[in-house]
């Protein structure tokens, strides 16, 4: 498998960081989603500035972040299904 076919599948391709910060933040809001992530950087003076700094130096935590992100659009993507069939 090439490296284009493996980007293609993967759901991270072509998403920003600060894309996936604010996607969160909307969905959430800052301290539900600290307590998804139990991160700093989402519980004590949030901000998205102070997230993407800490989350670009702190593989595990932006691991995460990723992960939850998936999860969330994967979420959306099935609501929307849903309410398309309807």
């Amino acid at each position: 498998m090439s490296d284009e076919n493996t980007q293609l599948n993967n759901p991270l391709h072509g998403v920003k960081l600060v894309t996936m910060v604010e996607t969160l933040v909307e969905f959430f809001g800052w301290e539900k989603l600290g307590t998804k992530i139990t991160i700093n950087c989402f519980i004590a003076d949030p901000s998205v500035n102070s997230s993407l700094k800490f989350l670009r130096k702190t593989p595990w935590a932006r691991e995460k972040v990723e992960l939850l992100y998936i999860e969330v659009e994967r979420r959306k993507a099935v609501k929307l299904k849903k309410k398309d069939n309807s």
